[in-house]
């Protein structure tokens, strides 16, 4: 009756090591799942350089700010899906005739063009540059710093653009800063484009209104205007797949 009892016993705790090693295998292959899915890479984008506008390349002739072609990259990957689709406005077609037609790596170099010739523009390309307007209309008070509103960097921004669209803009980091520091956040080319792209993503996708509107966020981009006449002599060499086949 004991060794009865000894063999019973060894089917049990054979049994129980055989659940165990179904546990633990299966809990192995549980975390092995989840770091794989931590662990996937990112999925490529598709880009292109875009070709450098005439303030661009003058500059290089005679010395100054110019572009930098990594941001380029910063504007293409800061692009929602839905500019680069059939959301677009039709004027968009004023600066690139075929944008209808391109493939999503040619509408990026496009509006890396854009934004390019929208910074060369509003700030001659220097990411340092600050503006402090006397205009009634906008020489008021930013409701972020407390201070008179002032425009910043590539494309002439403002604190309070964090708020309104979601900018990576740190005023309390900012304010124990010279003016000038181009360790503002926001003077950093990267915060300053993407937030850029968020505003214009804004204008055109979700209020439906044209790129060139009287009543969009840059003057440059508002017909009629001297600034607007400025930045159209920047768009003067758009990438060669947004022009007209012959």
């Amino acid at each position: 009756m004991l060794r009865s009892f000894e063999r019973g016993s060894s089917v049990v705790f054979s049994g129980l090591l055989l659940i165990l090693a179904l546990v633990f295998t299966q809990g192995c292959g549980k975390r092995e799942e989840a770091h794989a899915k931590v662990a996937a890479p990112a999925p490529t984008v598709a880009m292109k350089p875009a070709p450098a506008t005439p303030i661009h390349t003058k500059r290089l002739e005679l010395g100054g700010a110019t572009w930098d072609p990594e941001w380029d990259k910063v504007v293409e990957l800061a692009l929602p899906p839905a500019m680069l689709s059939r959301q677009v406005p039709r004027d968009v077609r004023h600066f690139c005739p075929r944008f209808y037609e391109l493939g999503d790596s040619d509408k990026r170099a496009f509006w890396a063009y854009l934004f390019q010739a929208l910074a060369g523009a509003e700030a001659g390309l220097d990411p340092t540059t600050r503006i402090r307007h006397t205009e009634p209309e906008v020489a008021v008070v930013d409701k972020v710093s407390g201070r008179a509103v002032r425009s910043e960097g590539l494309l002439q921004l403002t604190y309070e653009d964090r708020d309104r669209y979601g900018c990576d803009f740190d005023w309390k980091h900012d304010k124990m800063l010279k003016p000038d520091d181009s360790d503002k956040t926001i003077l950093d080319p990267k915060n300053n484009l993407e937030c850029g792209v968020k505003i214009l993503s804004n204008q055109i996708i979700d209020q439906h209104k044209p790129l060139l509107s009287s009543t969009g966020y840059w003057s440059t981009l508002r017909p009629g205007t001297p600034s607007y006449r400025v930045f159209t002599k920047q768009m003067t060499n758009v990438p060669i797949a947004c022009k007209v086949k012959r």
